[in-house]
């Protein structure tokens, strides 16, 4: 169990029709090619990008998660993170895990932890920062669709949700818990000397654990492409039919669509659909 007294949170099964999506502001900070150097494979966890599946196929899942603890085992586990957010239940699902797990848990910042991605951090007994890197909290946010009635009951449904994210939030932190919703209702991002001095960090990780990955980097724009599509009222089916228009084949877990860094044509494509979607 978490060397911390972190409350558990139960996910209501009334909001699993909600969509909850990766916010633009967020991915504009996101860094994609940040990540772990020489991380142990025995003894280490990666989270980055989305949480949850995105439209790719691709995403971090609860489910993923707890094959991966489960194959550790009560061992002590280091959890790196960079990620711009995405669905509030896997992120939730994260949480508990490893809030339960039964060795010590050290999260890793590498770039940032927004959103869902920021839940997941509080998990840690200890929580460490790269430099530059940020935490980003801010109230619940998806995606509702129908008449003004529908729109009353998401509104009802979200709060509760915001609720929850505070006590973790607090408890992790040591902040008043009023406080606490107010840094999430002017959705803040926190430097490293900030979530230090504020208690949502311990303390700076040093440079030398973070690498760059350029192959990583058109990640941001797919990203960037998807946030753009749900702004503009396509539903995630819809979403999906568009990629399946730009790649080749329909996108597998095991064979990820996302494009290289080599395949510059590709990635162009991706800049000009976000630029015309953005027009």
């Amino acid at each position: 169990m978490s060397l911390r007294n972190l409350p558990e949170i139960r996910a209501d099964a009334g909001l699993a029709g909600m969509q909850f999506d990766v916010r633009e502001d967020a991915i504009d900070a996101w860094q994609p090619e940040l990540q772990a150097a020489a991380p142990d494979p025995a003894t280490s966890i990666s989270i980055y990008g989305r949480i949850g599946q995105g439209i790719d196929g691709q995403g971090i899942t609860s489910r993923s998660i707890a094959a991966a603890l489960r194959s550790i085992g009560p061992r002590a586990v280091t959890v790196n993170i960079n990620s711009p957010g995405g669905d509030y239940f896997e992120g939730l699902g994260i949480y508990n895990l490893l809030r339960q797990h039964a060795g010590e848990v050290t999260v890793h910042v590498l770039s940032m932890a927004a959103s869902a991605a920021s839940v997941i951090a509080m998990a840690g007994d200890r929580i460490l920062m790269a430099d530059h890197s940020r935490i980003m909290i801010h109230n619940a946010w998806g995606v509702a669709v129908g008449n003004r009635h529908d729109m009353a009951k998401a509104m009802a449904m979200l709060e509760p949700l915001d609720q929850d994210m505070a006590s973790v939030y607090a408890s992790r932190s040591g902040m008043d818990a009023g406080k606490v919703a107010a840094l999430m209702d002017a959705e803040t991002f926190m430097s490293v000397d900030d979530a230090i001095n504020k208690g949502f960090a311990d303390a700076r990780l040093a440079p030398a654990k973070v690498s760059r990955d350029k192959a990583k980097a058109p990640a941001k724009a797919l990203a960037m492409v998807e946030a753009s599509l749900t702004k503009a009222g396509y539903s995630r089916a819809d979403r999906r039919d568009l990629l399946k228009d730009l790649f080749s084949g329909k996108p597998r877990a095991a064979e990820p669509a996302t494009p290289c860094a080599g395949d510059t044509q590709t990635v162009a494509l991706l800049q000009g659909l976000l630029n015309t979607l953005k027009a």
